[in-house]
């Protein structure tokens, strides 16, 4: 089935870029991501370039490092220059640390259960403090363990989201402050509408965080801090989109996500810093057919073809990520040309008009996501037709696809080899 010249010179390309045998192993799958270690080093490396020495850059891996997986882009990013990296669950913070991940780790999520907070004190992770009962139940819990935690307090500055309304914060740190087993160490809030081209409200928010943390004794704008009993918490408000609107959001630390793995939070910040998209997607055809004028294609026949076409069959579907409502409007990449999917996309697999193509065979590759010749295909495309945003795509890709490492960073000396096929 996989024994055309094509595809085994396609093949040849790809294993050139793979490394391991693993992750050959992957390439006979039906469909896979690739994913580009290089190209999340050089995002990081452009995006530390944009940072002042003293401004430390937390690489945000929640949701399996947006479909990249986890572990190997943790890797990827600590090796390149990122200091910490943020998770939003105890369990995603666990897989890292059981890979022998010792950077500090924030847990963005709320936590309140005595069981959640004894895994949190094992595996050493730091919470997100976000209300008093919470705090009050972290004291009470750490207290049995005979154990003491850095926290993050949160403060909510106008996302309506997790944290403590700012126009509470001094009695929220006093209380936390004077809670037995709890050091704050850091003071963060989170920006609701920074990748907009109106700017108004994301300078509202930083108004208002710096309005919570001088009445609660820290000055950044004049380098002074004055909370009795503490050491100094490190800030930090800004995501990829507002790291790359100014320097005067970066505090002491950046929470990067999306620019990390090569993606835009918005259009015009394009011209900010070169990054290079990190994931691709293909999959192989798994048959050829010529079908008649009128013949109709996949269910409830969206498509009705208006001449003879040749078509292929391509093992992949909305079980692994391709979103349903892409059907009939969905372009994907064969030997470097633009090809159309036609009719509804179903669970495993879809239908592309491949007439322009007609010694197609089966077992070639089909690019949904990447580049193939000049023509490239990004996660920001698939949005724009679907009226959502790039992060829902990256994170959409299931794990019945394998995640296949391309072009891993060198070891450093002391660290554990890891595999080349993601977790």
């Amino acid at each position: 089935m996989f024994d055309s010249k094509f595809d085994r010179k396609q093949d040849a390309a790809i294993s050139n870029q793979a490394i391991g045998r693993e992750a050959m192993d992957a390439f006979t799958q039906r469909a896979w991501v690739e994913v580009d270690q290089e190209a999340i080093a050089h995002n990081v490396r452009q995006l530390k370039q944009l940072l002042a020495l003293q401004t430390e850059l937390m690489a945000v891996v929640k949701a399996d490092a947006y479909g990249h997986g986890a572990v190997k882009v943790a890797q990827t990013v600590l090796q390149a220059g990122a200091n910490w990296l943020g998770v939003a669950t105890i369990p995603e913070g666990i897989e890292l640390r059981q890979a022998g991940i010792h950077a500090p780790i924030l847990v963005l999520g709320a936590t309140h259960t005595p069981e959640q907070i004894r895994a949190i004190a094992h595996w050493q992770l730091q919470p997100t403090l976000c209300s008093p009962k919470q705090a009050l139940i972290f004291s009470e819990t750490l207290g049995q363990l005979n154990q003491s935690l850095p926290v993050h307090i949160k403060l909510d500055t106008g996302m309506s989201r997790l944290g403590v309304p700012w126009q509470q914060a001094a009695e929220f740190v006093h209380l936390v402050r004077s809670l037995p087993h709890l050091s704050i160490v850091g003071v963060y809030s989170h920006l609701a509408t920074a990748e907009n081209l109106d700017q108004t409200f994301l300078w509202q928010q930083q108004q208002r965080f710096e309005q919570a943390l001088h009445v609660c004794g820290i000055y950044p704008d004049r380098g002074e801090f004055h909370i009795p009993g503490i050491s100094q918490p490190r800030l930090h408000l800004a995501n990829s989109a507002a790291a790359l609107t100014s320097p005067a959001l970066h505090y002491d630390l950046v929470r990067l996500g999306l620019a990390i793995y090569g993606l835009y939070p918005a259009p015009h910040l394009q011209s900010k810093v070169a990054l290079l998209p990190a994931l691709q997607v293909r999959a192989r055809v798994t048959q050829v057919k010529t079908i008649p004028a009128g013949s109709g294609v996949s269910y409830g026949h969206q498509f009705v073809c208006d001449r003879e076409l040749r078509i292929a069959i391509v093992g992949i579907g909305y079980a692994d990520g391709v979103p349903r409502n892409l059907s009939n409007r969905l372009t994907v990449l064969v030997r470097g040309q633009k090809i159309r999917q036609i009719g509804a996309i179903t669970m495993d697999q879809i239908m592309l008009d491949i007439s322009s193509i007609p010694n197609l065979q089966e077992g070639e590759v089909v690019t949904l996501l990447g580049v193939d010749g000049n023509h490239q295909i990004t996660a920001d495309d698939w949005a724009g037709l679907l009226g959502s945003i790039s992060w829902e795509i990256l994170c959409g890709f299931k794990h019945r696809l394998p995640r296949i490492a391309l072009n891993p960073l060198p070891e450093k000396v002391g660290t554990t080899r890891s595999r080349e096929r993601l977790p």
